[in-house]
């Protein structure tokens, strides 16, 4: 009997491994990053292993699964749900990040998705982007709502706004 290791940094036959692209193990782009670069091969590499040093030091953890958010990304289970990025088309200095979560009630994707623009932005001296956009996929059951939040948190990161403490699904 296979019984995954979550925890171990190579998965066997559930996970891919983190030094490797694999177009089949991640979702297509969604509507948020798809009329923009959309990152593959070595830069959504790049970009997926700064999400998970990022993620881990601030905690986004998926709990339903037990591990980094950005494991998701590499999990063959869900081949659908995930990170995928793109610079924006005009101005190279802001990442989008679009989550797709395992199921359209996702009832973390809230706190997963604000935790993930948290962690991005947070830490913005350890990568190349003034701004870090994310949202969540529209097939999410409460995506409006949640991408509302999101803009509103966004636009106070532009306006200078520091990131509010507290936990991450916490309101704004």
């Amino acid at each position: 009997m296979n019984v995954p290791n979550l925890f171990s940094a190579e998965g066997g036959d559930t996970f891919d491994t983190y030094d490797e692209f694999v177009p089949d193990s991640v979702p297509e782009p969604g509507p948020f990053i798809a009329d923009h670069d959309v990152l593959t091969g070595a830069d959504h590499l790049a970009t997926h292993r700064l999400a998970r040093s990022l993620f881990e030091e601030r905690g986004v953890y998926d709990m339903t699964f037990g591990y980094n958010l950005a494991r998701l990304n590499v999990d063959r289970r869900h081949p659908d749900a995930g990170f995928r990025y793109a610079r924006e088309a005009d101005d190279d200095a802001v990442l989008r990040a679009e989550f797709t979560p395992t199921t359209e009630f996702c009832p973390q994707s809230d706190t997963l998705t604000v935790g993930a623009m948290r962690a991005f932005n947070g830490e913005a001296h350890r990568h190349e982007y003034d701004l870090v956009r994310v949202r969540v996929s529209p097939m999410h059951q409460e995506a409006i709502a949640i991408n509302g939040k999101l803009k509103r948190q966004e636009a106070a990161l532009r306006d200078g706004e520091e990131i509010p403490a507290g936990p991450a699904g916490g309101s704004f």
